[in-house]
């Protein structure tokens, strides 16, 4: 019985291991994946500035030139 219970004890170790490899894994995947997204959005915003203010330029158009009619 003494066997059995090293084995189950060295199977316990062993899935402890990965389960604890696999989470740093996944935390290391997680903080790439935010490093690019800040510089995914770092480098987008002022091409998202532009053209919101380019958007309100054709709005503040529009209005201008259904006012005329």
């Amino acid at each position: 019985m003494g066997i059995w219970l090293i084995v189950w004890f060295l199977v316990g170790i062993l899935t402890t291991a990965t389960v604890i490899a696999f989470l740093l894994a996944l935390i290391r995947h997680l903080l790439v994946l935010g490093r690019t997204a800040r510089r995914m959005q770092e480098e987008l915003s002022p091409i998202v500035q532009q053209i919101s203010t380019e958007g309100g330029r054709a709005s503040e158009r529009a209005s201008r030139l259904g006012a005329r009619r």
